[in-house]
């Protein structure tokens, strides 16, 4: 089965645009899947978009009354998925605003049969890249990105921000087994939840890849939720937590032999 994870706020206007090309890609891929959405808090029709849908295809409604944000949408999203799924099953987390196309799941499937337990979508390899998106918040993305590979270097990983990524349920399974509620432990950090997702499966062993990507941003049609400010400020908490001396980052990777022989949480 393949879940696909959407954390949706008013996302009205992207939904006609999005679902239909969920739909076509998944069902040419010929297995069982569903669209697991979170609405969270939406003030627009998203909720009424959500139910003329899953009158013809297969998706599940996460509700929150109130806008909580994406770390604690992320949550809910992964928890349930969780749930749902057999180790062997697949969990595909992208963004409910059209700027993931869908055909580029395929060759992420295509990627986890190959042994891989996570796979990126990276705007960084030869092949991807980012249309619609001004130099200035490129340039921060580029920025953030090297960043981040320089705290955490991952073997052949270069995309660390982007949320559209494939994971083998089995390894967010047991991540939740670990972590519990502190999988995501900076929920109100803006979008470091994605980094975080991203060191703690490392920690745990997981073999990641990267696929080529082209960022969409030209068919955005919902306001950004990214506060840069916060979203930096997570980074930077992320470094303090997780990146030796403070949160072993460096030595962790030895200690994480297996799921039985595992080290504190470093939060």
């Amino acid at each position: 089965m393949i879940v696909v994870l959407l954390p949706a706020y008013n996302e009205e206007r992207s939904l006609p645009a999005l679902l239909p090309k969920i739909a076509s890609t998944l069902a040419s891929h010929g297995v069982e899947w569903r669209v697991l959405v979170c609405n969270d808090g939406s003030q627009d029709g998203t909720s009424a978009m959500l139910a003329r849908y899953a009158s013809t295809m297969p998706i599940e409604v996460i509700h929150h009354k109130m806008n909580r944000g994406l770390g604690e949408t992320a949550r809910d999203l992964f928890e349930r998925a969780a749930e749902l799924c057999a180790p062997q099953d697949v969990i595909i987390r992208m963004d409910c605003d059209d700027t993931h196309e869908p055909d580029v799941m395929l060759a992420m499937l295509a990627k986890l049969e190959d042994g891989y337990d996570v796979v990126i979508a990276s705007r960084f390899l030869p092949g991807g890249g980012q249309l619609g998106v001004d130099w200035y918040r490129a340039w921060i993305s580029r920025a953030a990105n090297l960043f981040m590979k320089l705290f955490f270097p991952i073997r052949d990983v270069r995309e660390y921000s982007c949320g559209f990524r494939a994971y083998r349920a089995g390894i967010i399974q047991e991540a939740i087994r670990f972590w519990g509620n502190n999988f995501i432990s900076l929920k109100g950090l803006g979008f470091t939840g994605t980094l975080e997702k991203l060191i703690k499966l490392k920690l745990l062993g997981a073999r990641i890849a990267e696929v080529p990507f082209v960022l969409r941003y030209d068919q955005k049609r919902s306001r950004s939720q990214m506060i840069l400010s916060v979203t930096t400020l997570g980074y930077l908490t992320m470094t303090v937590l997780y990146h030796w001396p403070w949160g072993g980052w460096k030595q962790a990777k030895k200690w994480f032999r297996s799921p039985g022989d595992l080290p504190p949480p470093a939060v």
